[in-house]
């Protein structure tokens, strides 16, 4: 893949499949592999839909900036706000980083990782939150069970199903194995620091001296640290 492809700067080795009533933008071989686990979580009584797959580098700034910038809530590892006023500019860094990934540096670029849920296990006039309590302990807690047991036979995984440190644990969030092993092998921190700093010229990247200062640090532990599928077996 591309430099391009890899940060989500376009979408050209993508294709769009419909997924349900919805189209989304799935690397081409991840495709069969998604449409089978539907199928089979289908068959095991979960209406299983994507809440969000491929976001593009801007839509990944236009987060970034929310938080960076004061105007979107930045969460602790509770899920609750933290007072922004007296974090630093490092600190920052580091508490949107647990939520939300560096714009270039999310693996939702790849179109091969989504965010799923079962439409059917939500309560009627609930919002799903994408929030750990909703799959460990809430509503989606049956059909996160039946993913711990089925997801490796379709080749997916759990990339942050362990809190190791860096993104704060995503029960939600699926990968294919192959796929996304081969973008982060060539996600380096000098690929992303070229995007960024070339994409900052076309619109800013708020907070970006803070990030490039600590973009190897930022790599290490919010991007390559994930849990290793065989970790899961």
């Amino acid at each position: 893949m591309t430099p391009a492809q890899l940060t989500g700067t376009t979408d050209s080795h993508l294709q769009s499949i419909l997924v349900g009533q919805k189209a989304f933008l799935l690397h081409p071989e991840v495709t069969e592999d998604l449409l089978k686990l539907i199928e089979a979580a289908t068959d095991a009584g979960f209406k299983m839909e994507i809440a969000s797959g491929f976001r593009d580098f801007n839509r990944q700034r236009a987060i970034w900036n929310g938080k960076f910038s004061g105007e979107l809530p930045i969460l602790d590892s509770n899920s609750l706000p933290l007072k922004k006023a007296k974090l630093s500019d490092a600190e920052k860094l580091i508490a949107i980083l647990r939520w939300s990934a560096l714009p270039g540096g999310s693996r939702h670029h790849w179109g091969c990782d989504f965010d799923v849920y079962a439409r059917n296990l939500l309560p009627r006039d609930t919002t799903l939150k994408l929030e750990p309590w909703e799959y460990l302990e809430g509503h989606q807690l049956a059909f996160y069970q039946w993913l711990k047991d089925h997801l490796e036979g379709f080749g997916f995984f759990f990339p942050y199903q362990q809190d190791l440190g860096g993104v704060a644990i995503e029960p939600w969030h699926i990968s294919h194995k192959a796929v996304a092993q081969q973008c982060l092998t060539h996600l380096t921190p000098d690929l992303l620091k070229k995007q960024l700093i070339q994409q900052n010229q076309i619109d800013s990247i708020a907070g970006l001296d803070v990030i490039l200062n600590n973009l190897d640090q930022v790599v290490s532990r919010f991007i390559h640290n994930i849990t290793p599928p065989e970790a899961l077996c």
